[in-house]
């Protein structure tokens, strides 16, 4: 895909501000030009930032900056194969009103699935993150400050690392989505493209906002959706979109409706997705209620939005006992290092949802585990993971899951069926309370 663009320079920030200007128009790519297909015409290389061709000038880490006069800080993360040849996007997380940037940082709950609003799993090491920290765990932007603030973290960030200029984005759940939204208003140079979530309106405000930028809106229809609908339509009119009334589903549908703006100027989507519930940012189509960023949606089409690339498919599974036709379960769906597996009624939260790594099983972003002295009647649990052969496991053609070290099956304690019951490791025998299938 090509666009026209213009070759832009950073140069301090009165340049950085100054640039990420870029009108595109796709060809033989999606049906609209996707923020992250952007490109300078004709093949032309961008200026870099000061940190490219260097060594980095900065880690995966709490940092802390100075601000508007104040002590303010950010949780960066850097891939880890970084190269400080090839340019990076930059993608900031804006946390929620009383969450924190470690919240998004480490995923919460959902742990390093949902690591940056489940956008750094799918990023694959192709992108920076940040989650910087608001004042009082908010985002009021008093005066400006965390406008300026982002400013400062970008000329730190460039200034040490190497960042593509033409692929800066934001997104965030409620309050940081109306402060992702007012980087929009006010940064619409600067921002390639911005994704909100639930903004409960302009709380954050909106200097400026009358230049075209990328935006997604996403918002429950049980949540004050006058309010993302208004959001919506300032970059509808300002990219030039078509107006309509976008399809929106109905109540007890359990679904989402996504819905991308014809008209819009080449480069500036407009896409609106409204789903059945109320304030989350981790809606699940077909679960009444339920939140889980790590089976959620929406990771997916942000990351669509942004980039252009689709999503690999979801690689969780569940792991169903045969004996009980329950499912292996981390208790109280707590993500704490040391928290022990149980059973419990299949269910679509992310303590059931198993990934496999090699021959490790991670769920919550730890590891399954067992202690390396383990011997029968040990109850498996979740750590931090090793490389130790104690969280490596094997599944057998007999249905049987056994650990490399210990030689133990996953067993449910006592052959035991009921929601609650222990699962630990035994001397493999193969029956039903030790046969596994994933679901």
């Amino acid at each position: 895909m090509r666009h026209t663009g213009r070759l832009r320079r950073w140069r301090g920030l009165t340049t950085a501000l100054a640039a990420l200007a870029l009108i595109g128009a796709g060809v033989n790519g999606p049906a609209y030009a996707a923020p992250g297909d952007a490109a300078p015409a004709g093949g032309t290389t961008l200026a870099a930032t000061p940190g490219c061709g260097k060594a980095p000038g900065l880690a995966s880490g709490t940092h802390n900056i100075q601000s508007s006069g104040k002590n303010r800080s950010f949780i960066l993360s850097v891939p880890a194969n970084y190269d400080p040849n090839r340019q990076y996007r930059l993608i900031f997380g804006f946390h929620w009103w009383g969450g924190t940037a470690n919240d998004v940082a480490s995923g919460g709950s959902d742990g390093d699935v949902y690591a940056y609003y489940g956008l750094r799993r799918l990023a694959d090491n192709s992108a920076i993150f940040v989650a910087p920290q608001g004042i009082g765990n908010g985002w009021a932007n008093s005066g400006g400050e965390d406008v300026t603030f982002t400013d400062d973290m970008i000329r730190r960030i460039g200034d040490a690392l190497c960042v593509d200029t033409a692929q800066v984005f934001s997104l965030g759940f409620s309050y940081g989505g109306a402060m992702s939204y007012s980087l929009a208003c006010s940064r619409p140079t600067v921002f390639r493209a911005v994704a909100a979530i639930a903004a409960p309106g302009e709380i954050s405000g909106c200097n400026g906002g009358t230049q075209p930028v990328a935006y997604m809106g996403i918002h429950g229809i049980s949540d004050n959706i006058g309010a993302g609908r208004g959001m919506r339509d300032r970059f509808v009119r300002n990219n030039g979109c078509t107006p309509q009334n976008a399809p929106e589903p109905a109540r007890g549908s359990l679904t989402h409706i996504s819905t991308t703006y014809s008209g819009c100027r080449a480069g500036y989507p407009v896409v609106w997705a409204a789903f059945d519930g109320g304030h989350q940012q981790g809606p699940v189509d077909g679960c009444s209620g339920c939140e889980s960023g790590a089976r959620s949606w929406v990771k997916g089409e942000v990351w669509k939005f942004f980039t252009g690339e689709t999503p690999p498919a979801p690689t969780t599974f569940r792991l169903r006992g045969e004996a009980s036709g329950r499912c292996m379960d981390v208790e109280g769906a707590n993500s704490a290092t040391g928290s022990p597996m149980i059973i419990w009624d299949c269910h679509a939260n992310a303590n059931q949802q198993f990934s496999q790594n090699g021959q490790t099983l991670r769920v919550l972003g730890k590891c399954l585990d067992v202690p390396e002295n383990a011997t029968a009647g040990t109850r498996a649990r979740i750590w931090d993971c090793t490389g130790g052969t104690n969280q490596n496991w094997t599944f057998n053609t007999n249905g049987t899951i056994s650990n490399v070290r210990t030689g133990l099956c996953l067993d449910v304690n006592g052959a035991a069926t009921a929601n609650g019951s222990t699962v630990i490791v035994w001397t493999c025998h193969t029956g039903a309370n030790q046969r596994w299938a994933k679901a």
